[in-house]
């Protein structure tokens, strides 16, 4: 019996080639689009936002050059829930989300999928760039054959039963490869722009979107060293740890060295702020541990650790310490935030790089 594949295509150039594969494959495809927003915009701005009304048809004539069935499900209330509404709490409560991570997890592989397995179909295929194979039943998530497009730190949230229900036909291959293929195979998204930025906050202005959903709050911005008031501000939710530019001083410090963000108090609403030196962090404490594979950490195991989709890569060595997943770095990382995903692999410069396991980080030290 031919497989049956739900192809989720978004509108962009990876995700209609990565459905044209599943079809020359022979598996029996249909192209699903993802409604997303309640208001979609009717065009996009160049590389930013998505599931605007234009990407809709683009994924339409896409599906349309592959001569497959293609439907649109509106999701738009389970992404407001699961992804933008936990966005907006997890900065009020001063820690720093990745929407795509969550998305990932929560929308195109828990609602998507769900829905996708009780309507009889085996898979579903989408365009990210990873790699995926099943090594004695359990699945391995690897790193994508090109490096810079590499996504397999927003897919490490996903558990080994969901993965075994996941293909990702562009993990072998360069992003570069995948336009001219797209151009071969008469796409008409094969230049359209990748989407960059955060999908839901298509002017990218992360802290106007976050002013208009809580409000001001104001606070005091404190010199973490001496403990004097640089500035005020309008809301702990306007910051991240890391940020340098945008601060708000009132004057400098009194080195007259740039300050960066280094923690974020919500409950008083100070944001400390201190030297590039005192940002940076040697111990990583993560919880909601992700097994991709099934199989958990035995013991201090060496490793590398990212902690965003790109960049923030160290040496590390994890270990289990009852309910936390506690990583030590090699060598110091700056600009980590409670709330941002800690992924780990281990090196396999023959195979590309496994993915052993991915928590939230909680604290740093």
């Amino acid at each position: 019996m031919t497989m049956r594949v739900l192809a989720a295509m978004s509108g962009g150039v990876d995700s209609a080639v990565a459905a044209a594969r599943a079809v020359e494959a022979g598996y029996d495809v249909t192209g699903v689009h993802l409604a997303l927003s309640a208001k979609p915009g009717t065009l996009r701005t160049g590389s930013r936002g998505c599931c605007t009304i234009e990407d809709s048809h683009d994924a339409r004539r896409a599906a349309d050059v592959l001569g497959i069935p293609f439907y649109i499900w509106d999701f738009a209330e389970r992404f407001t829930e699961d992804v933008i509404e936990d966005f907006v709490a997890e900065y009020a409560a001063g820690r720093t989300p990745n929407p795509c991570l969550r998305c990932n997890e929560k929308i195109k592989f828990a609602a998507l999928l769900d829905k996708a397995i009780a309507l009889g179909f085996d898979a579903v295929a989408t365009g990210h760039y990873a790699r995926l194979a099943q090594i004695d039943g359990r699945p391995e998530l690897r790193r994508s054959a090109d490096a810079g497009k590499d996504q397999s730190y927003v897919l490490a949230s996903l558990t080994p039963e969901q993965l075994s229900h996941a293909m990702f036909p562009l993990g072998g291959s360069t992003k570069t490869a995948v336009r001219a293929e797209a151009e071969t195979r008469g796409l008409s998204v094969a230049n359209k722009p990748d989407s960059h930025d955060i999908c839901f906050i298509p002017d990218g202005d992360t802290r106007k979107f976050l002013r208009n959903k809580l409000g001001a709050q104001p606070g005091e911005l404190v010199d973490d060293e001496t403990g004097e008031v640089l500035g005020g501000h309008e809301g702990v939710h306007g910051f991240t740890i890391g940020q340098r530019h945008g601060l708000g001083l009132e004057r400098p410090a009194p080195d007259g060295r740039p300050r960066y963000v280094l923690s974020l108090e919500p409950v008083s609403g100070t944001v400390r702020v201190g030297s590039r030196e005192r940002l940076q962090v040697t111990e990583l404490v993560g919880d909601r541990m992700i097994w991709p594979s099934g199989v958990p950490l035995d013991g201090p195991v060496e490793c590398v650790v990212q902690v965003r989709a790109h960049g923030g890569i160290a040496g590390a060595v994890a270990q289990l310490r009852g309910e936390q997943l506690v990583v030590s770095l090699r060598e110091p990382l700056g600009g980590v935030a409670p709330g941002q995903g800690l992924v780990l692999y281990r090196q396999d410069a023959a195979a590309g790089d496994l993915v052993l396991g991915a928590a939230t980080i909680t604290r740093t030290r």
